[in-house]
């Protein structure tokens, strides 16, 4: 499986350092919010790993809906479990729940099919900024923090009407800012196109923190630094 190295095993826990995440990050879903970056003072696993790993350890279902509890830091030994209430959560060992999962319908564990959906579910997300939130701040009149930049996973939940999608990509067909107060609720609503074909819906909510008013030029830095990130990483 292609998230070998993105992880590591111990004693039937599963550890992810801020090395592999950070990979992970940069290298699978092109994410370089610099939050992801092993010497962040606020460092956080990417929620887009812990959900590939969900997906590899439990199979992927026609419906599912994914809630992101928690902010994960490294090194954190995490017990992925299905428990009697038919919910998949993800604890640590004080029983913290980072993320839960609800599932329902046929369900596949191909590994080939798997990876597929994962790959092109995590390339949306690595367009989420500059491409989708930068425009969507502007005409809303806000934007995050310049100096730390905060923008978290709050759910998201999809709905196939096949699991053998073949070159799945995933189409964004709606995208909404809500600013309340300090934060603000976006909402992405994406459509999954295989051969030329809508075959399922996924969408997803984020949380924008540290809201205040849109500065043009401090977010042009801010997109410049992203971009300089993504070309240091290809050298």
């Amino acid at each position: 499986m292609f998230l070998e190295r993105y992880h590591a095993t111990q004693n039937g826990l599963v550890l992810i350092s801020a090395t592999q995440a950070s990979r992970f990050a940069k290298e699978v879903a092109g994410d370089f919010n610099p939050i992801h970056n092993p010497d962040a003072r606020r460092f956080c696993v990417p929620g887009d790993l812990l959900f590939a790993l969900l997906l590899s350890h439990f199979g992927l279902s026609r419906q599912m809906t994914f809630h992101f509890r928690s902010l994960l830091g490294e090194n954190v030994p995490l017990d992925f479990r299905e428990d009697d209430d038919g919910l998949i959560r993800v604890y640590d060992q004080n029983n913290k729940v980072y993320i839960e999962v609800e599932r329902s319908g046929e369900r596949t564990h191909d590994d080939t099919v798997i990876e597929n959906f994962t790959r092109c579910y995590v390339a949306a997300s690595g367009k989420n900024f500059p491409h989708t939130l930068k425009p969507l701040m502007e005409n809303a009149g806000v934007m995050f923090n310049p100096d730390r930049p905060m923008i978290m996973y709050q759910s998201m939940s999809l709905a196939l009407d096949t699991l053998d999608a073949p070159s799945p990509d995933l189409e964004l067909h709606n995208a909404e800012l809500k600013p309340d107060g300090k934060r603000g609720n976006v909402s992405l609503d994406y459509r999954l196109i295989s051969d030329g074909n809508v075959a399922g819906e996924v969408s997803k909510k984020l949380v924008v923190s540290g809201l205040r008013d849109y500065n043009a030029e401090a977010m042009d830095a801010v997109v410049e630094e992203f971009y300089r990130l993504k070309e240091k990483s290809w050298d």
